[in-house]
């Protein structure tokens, strides 16, 4: 029976690598999308606003940044190292750049996306936390891309 165990539990192994490898490469993608819709916005429009109540082009890439830090720090048992930053494109697209290496720090670290994180009750797997980071990362971006098409920027290409 315990002979059946460890290969069960080393047949696993190869599975876990792979995927903690696909997640890992979905962040990657998502960081050089990111990255880069918010470098196509020039630094004279971060303050632009598609309607009074939303965020600035810069807050949102602020809020991304900080966010991922939240998410990635969360999934990892750690803390988010990602504080306020200024609104600025390069004060800005500096946070969203640090939000990514950490997320990618913080995912290498990660040996169980199976592991529950959170207070009893409002637990989430860590492989959750970075689905609903990842997911909150595309609903911004897409935001982003909107903002870039109304100061009649066409946004990059996406690339899988």
């Amino acid at each position: 029976m315990k002979t059946l165990l460890a290969i069960s539990v080393l047949a696993a192994f190869p599975i876990l690598a792979q995927e903690a490898n696909e997640v890992q490469n979905h962040w990657k993608t998502s960081q050089q999308f990111t990255l880069a819709v918010a470098n196509a916005m020039p630094d004279s429009d971060y303050t632009f606003k598609a309607a009074a109540p939303e965020m600035s082009f810069g807050e949102m890439v602020v809020h991304i940044a900080q966010a991922n830090g939240a998410y990635c720090g969360r999934a990892a048992g750690q803390k988010s190292p990602i504080g306020k930053a200024a609104a600025d494109k390069a004060s800005a697209t500096k946070a969203l750049q640090q939000s990514f290496e950490f997320c990618q720090a913080a995912l290498a670290g990660i040996t169980d996306l199976n592991k529950m994180m959170g207070a009893p009750g409002h637990q989430m797997s860590a492989r959750e936390l970075l689905w609903a980071g990842f997911t909150h990362t595309a609903h911004h971006r897409a935001q982003l891309e909107v903002y870039l098409r109304l100061k009649g920027i066409k946004p990059p290409d996406y690339e899988f």
